[in-house]
């Protein structure tokens, strides 16, 4: 059930992290949103009906990640549910893209989900539950040209919750990832500005309002991971098993960017 249960979302200013926050609070929810941008965070609290709570926060700061969630266990004694979501992505080669760009991308897609899970963790083992829910990618299995710094950050993102979750067995925590295909967000704004990849995998795309109800679902049932879509799910399963061969198999059509 998810009725009352504190969830903080990050990046909850656009995208599937905005959907998840709405429809968290029609499930009677408390959504926490977490953005860097005032503006847009307002916007969409302007949707929410019920309790819900607004904090301007960028997962890069440390010292803003601590005091976020610190004001959220002041004003509602818990967190329940942690959604790392906050991320964003730049389709460019390897030469095309610069190394303080990989850093960037890094410090933000995966640092970010490091600073706010370690912020939260200790109140979740002092109460003896919680759920974290990093949002990876399939990217995060499935290497692609013109990805790697934004694929290196998704990988970093899926090893670290596998290997949180051996790290948390028995605690009382649940470690869950989200690994979605390519989502009709804001997203692609930035990773692809000139539309280019958007037009050749428009068919493919899914909408977010059905990646956030499958978040939702995610966080009620307490999975471990889910895989979107199931094309992909399947695709991602083939890979794991003859990576080479997949490598070769795909590498046509995989590579639209």
């Amino acid at each position: 059930m998810l009725k009352d249960k504190v969830v903080v979302i990050t990046g909850a200013s656009s995208g599937i992290g905005a959907l998840a926050a709405i429809f968290l609070a029609e499930q009677g929810a408390i959504p926490v949103l977490m953005a860097r941008s005032a503006e847009r965070l307002h916007s969409i609290g302007a949707r929410i009906s019920g309790p819900h709570k607004l904090i301007v926060m960028d997962v890069t700061n440390t010292e803003q990640v601590h005091q976020a969630m610190k004001q959220v266990i002041e004003e509602f004694g818990r967190i329940d549910v942690l959604l790392n979501n906050a991320g964003y992505g730049k389709f460019e080669s390897i030469l095309e893209m610069s190394e303080d760009e990989f850093s960037e991308m890094m410090n933000v897609n995966y640092m970010g989900t490091v600073r706010c899970t370690k912020s939260v963790l200790p109140f979740m083992l002092e109460r003896g539950e919680g759920h974290i829910v990093n949002v990876a990618s399939m990217a995060a299995k499935i290497g692609t040209a013109r990805s790697t710094s934004y694929t290196a950050t998704k990988h970093a993102v899926y090893g670290f919750s596998n290997s949180l979750r051996q790290e948390l067995r028995g605690s009382g925590i649940t470690v869950s990832t989200v690994n979605p295909g390519p989502i009709d967000t804001p997203f692609f704004e930035l990773a692809d500005p000139t539309g280019t990849y958007v037009s050749n995998i428009g068919w493919f795309m899914m909408k977010p309002e059905l990646v956030a109800r499958k978040m939702l679902r995610l966080i009620d049932r307490k999975q471990e991971e889910i895989n979107l879509p199931r094309l992909a799910a399947i695709g991602m399963r083939f890979y794991q098993l003859f990576p080479r061969f997949a490598d070769k198999l795909t590498y046509k059509m995989m590579n639209k960017k």
